[in-house]
């Protein structure tokens, strides 16, 4: 499945903050602190609950914000046509907000909600996913670490928020750490006390966050891809010098998705195509696709393919084969 990529330009969509992490995370603790924040924005807020009885939106302190509950079931499956609804109704008062938050319930899949922002087409035109930010419990996470969900919250995030640093010893936060990083290398670790991250980091960070990993480090990817852990989910890099094949890799990416789109979180990529003097940004989710020919590439940068593929049992020297036979 392919996207089309929106017409409407960045600074006219409104932008989207999804919140997600486990159970007891802190992600009230953090949609509390973006409404009291003094931050200049207006913001509008969904929160999702999975049972009947909303208690989350009970937590969530009174605001002038707009704040709408879902709670007939999680945001991820049953509901996701009421979250375009209740959007849609949103955006009818369009002036009166200048950022949505969405918090879901700790036991979502991310992937649902960020593409629902690609494959509707109304919602593509005004919206834009600026970051799904995810909240790590510290403390228990260890716990629940196979969990399915816990590992797609990491998998899919853009900002990682290692909650709780109070109630940890250091050693236990750096261990952590890379773990984490050895799922998702693409994502900003930021490690909070009741989640106090700065505003700058949790709103208006942009959702692609390869090109800003990379200006910081040019070299971040090449550093974890070899890292070797038993976790069933895992990220591959891949940074290649040579020209690569559109239709190559056009192929290659139709094929692993057709066979393993289910398996595959996340691709982002920063790609440097044959005959091109133009940049191409890909990224995917599952097996939603999406490609745009970006800016020229700068006279002061040296082109290259940036590749990122994350997700579950991923067989590293066959997605490396495939990938190097789309050079040009």
């Amino acid at each position: 499945m392919r996207s089309a990529p929106s017409t409407a330009p960045d600074r006219d969509r409104l932008p989207v903050t999804v919140l997600t992490g486990y159970l007891g995370s802190g992600k009230t603790t953090l949609l509390n602190r973006i409404l009291t924040h003094e931050h200049g924005l207006k913001v509008a807020v969904i929160v999702n609950e999975f049972g009947e009885v909303g208690i989350d939106n009970q937590l969530v302190i009174d605001a002038d914000e707009e704040i709408f509950e879902m709670n007939n079931g999680c945001i991820c499956c049953t509901v996701r046509g009421d979250l375009i609804r209740i959007i849609g109704n949103l955006m009818k008062r369009r002036d009166r907000f200048d950022h949505l938050v969405i918090e879901t319930t700790g036991l979502a899949d991310p992937a649902p909600v960020i593409q629902t922002f690609f494959v509707d087409e109304d919602l593509r035109d005004q919206l834009r996913l600026d970051a799904v930010v995810t909240l790590v419990d510290l403390r228990h996470v260890e716990q629940h670490w196979e969990s399915e969900e816990v590992q797609e919250q990491l998998a899919f995030a853009d900002v990682l928020l290692l909650n709780k640093t109070d109630l940890v010893e250091a050693e236990a936060l750096e261990a952590i750490r890379q773990r984490t990083r050895a799922i998702n290398p693409l994502a900003r670790v930021i490690a909070t006390c009741r989640a106090d991250a700065a505003m700058d980091q949790i709103l208006g960070v942009g959702a692609f966050e390869l090109e800003r990993a990379l200006e910081i480090d040019p070299e971040f990817l090449a550093s974890d891809h070899d890292h070797e852990h038993d976790d069933a989910v895992s990220s591959v890099a891949f940074i290649e010098e040579r020209p690569m094949s559109y239709r190559k890799l056009e192929r290659w990416i139709d094929g692993l998705v057709s066979e393993r789109g289910p398996d595959l979180f996340r691709m982002k990529g920063i790609l440097q195509i044959d005959g091109e003097s133009h940049r191409y940004v890909f990224q995917s989710v599952h097996m939603l696709i999406d490609s745009a020919r970006d800016r020229p590439w700068r006279a002061d940068e040296t082109p290259r393919t940036d590749f990122v593929i994350i997700g579950r049992d991923l067989d590293e020297p066959a997605l490396r084969a495939g990938f190097e036979a789309c050079v040009a």
